[in-house]
């Protein structure tokens, strides 16, 4: 993996992180603070009613209002009935009582008028496992590959976790745990265990509806999650919070804390990087290339399309060498952008046709190499009959695109709109449609300034002609706050 650097920018409302590689910006991460969920939190809860007809229990957690917690969700009680394996769960009014105090764990935000969904079933995810301290077994990621290679990290972290009265609880090993070393499984247990013991702690010292864990904020997750060998420095342009940091990363990540660096330049931290600028780019549905081809990148609900196209590049002997030059560059930026955009799900990308097939595996081989140094798992088949690629990229949290934009008031997400002649079509039709069943002195059209404009001077004919015909005058008037598609029509 080539080197890299991390930027962390730093304000109260928001955090960014910028992954750099080779002085390209590889990664982007943003969190708001309004924005934070309260999964994965971990609370000290009251239970203030029980439901029986529900199976559930309403929580004091502090919040404004009470918890969820249903009987499904509850761990520790007594066990199943045993007559059948699918019998229903002993009764939540046999394991809970009002008054009770529970260590519970968010796994679902309020939504609406709905407090949020508790579980007393707690898991502390790291960066290569998750810790369930109430439970013994050693668990595997489903998407972790062969049966041998299972029993193999079972049995290793097995070893590592110790059998001894203070080596309680159980873990599930994360699909990047596939290749992780004894000594980065070693010091993921270590920090789970110490995290769970500091919340033992504080739930023995705290009253009633306090928090006693809070998941993870984008800045420590760099430490956890994003700090890899290669990381050469991590700077962050916040004193107190690079201090903060530093201090967590003692406590947990002592390897990280050595590349931690408080940046002081007089410049913002993404401004000197040029961070901003590329920010903006992966907003874009464009994107240029080195050679003067381009990408062109759509995003809709259902799979994300990314067209190659030669643009203006004419640097090779022939056209068949520029077509294969476009798209092994393109190869590469495709990777990129997967990562700069966090895009998930389906992905088709349409290389520029190419007829030798060795030249299509180079590119399909490109493009596997550049997905490899990519921390979220993606798939990639070969070239279809219609010569598309097809792709599937693990959706890990919302789209850049999502997450800074909403779609636009004026297309609604479409991404166009009607022509200024066809609004005044629609217009026309309207008018005639409202004289059949309405007799006004006046039809007055208010609309936008270019459909007003375009019925005074080219549609003026029609308009006229259709005055004649239904028998009223028709008056317009401009609107200046009107998107091209808005009109009204207003009977005087």
């Amino acid at each position: 993996m080539p080197a890299q650097d991390i930027l962390i920018n730093w304000a109260p409302q928001e955090t960014r992180v910028a992954i750099i590689e080779n002085g390209a910006v590889q990664e982007l991460h943003i969190e708001r603070t309004l924005e934070r969920g309260l999964v994965g939190n971990v609370y000290l809860g009251k239970v203030v009613r029980v439901l029986p007809g529900m199976q559930s229990a309403f929580i004091d957690i502090g919040m404004e209002r009470a918890a969820f917690l249903h009987v499904a969700d509850l761990h520790g009680g007594p066990p199943r009935h045993e007559s059948r394996g699918d019998a229903p769960l002993v009764p939540i009014e046999r394991q809970v009582f009002e008054g009770q105090t529970l260590t519970v764990q968010v796994i679902k935000d309020a939504i609406g008028t709905k407090g949020a969904r508790l579980s007393t079933q707690v898991s502390i995810a790291g960066r290569m496992l998750v810790f369930l301290p109430h439970d013994n077994h050693v668990g595997i990621s489903q998407k972790i590959g062969s049966h041998e290679l299972r029993e193999q990290l079972r049995q290793r972290v097995t070893a590592l976790a110790g059998s001894g009265p203070e080596d309680k609880g159980g873990f599930i090993l994360r699909t990047n745990a596939e290749e992780a070393t004894d000594a980065e499984l070693a010091e993921d247990i270590a920090y789970l265990r110490r995290t769970w013991a500091l919340i033992r702690e504080r739930g023995q010292r705290s009253p009633p509806g306090s928090i006693l864990h809070q998941d993870l904020s984008l800045a420590e997750r760099v430490l956890r999650d994003l700090t890899v060998e290669a990381t050469h420095t991590i700077r962050i342009d916040s004193k107190l919070q690079c201090d903060a940091l530093k201090a967590f990363g003692e406590m947990y990540m002592p390897g990280a804390v050595a590349k931690l660096e408080h940046y002081r330049g007089e410049r913002p931290i993404f401004d000197l990087f040029g961070i901003e600028e590329e920010l903006t780019r992966a907003l874009s549905r464009r994107v240029d290339l080195k050679s003067g081809g381009y990408l062109i990148v759509d995003q809709t609900e259902a799979l994300t399309t990314i067209d190659v196209n030669t643009g203006g590049f004419v640097g090779a002997r022939n056209f068949e060498d520029t077509i294969f030059k476009t798209n092994l560059e393109a190869a590469g930026s495709v990777a990129r952008q997967l990562r700069l955009r966090n895009l998930g799900g389906i992905i088709i990308a349409d290389f520029i046709d190419m007829q030798r097939e060795d030249h299509q595996q180079a590119v399909l081989s490109e493009l596997r190499k550049q997905l490899a140094r990519d921390r979220t798992r993606t798939t990639v088949s070969g070239f279809t009959q219609l010569g598309l690629v097809e792709m599937t990229r693990k959706r890990t949290r919302e789209s850049l695109a999502h997450m800074l934009c909403e779609p636009c008031p004026t297309c609604q997400g479409r991404g166009q709109v009607k022509t200024a002649r066809s609004v005044c079509y629609d217009i026309l039709r309207e008018i005639l449609r409202e004289a059949r069943q309405f007799s006004p002195k006046e039809f007055r059209v208010i609309a936008s300034a270019g459909v007003v404009e375009m019925l005074l001077d080219e549609e003026s004919v029609h308009l006229a002609g259709l005055s004649e015909f239904i028998g009223r005058p028709i008056s317009l008037r401009a609107e200046a706050g009107m998107n091209p598609e808005q009109y009204d029509i207003v009977l005087m």
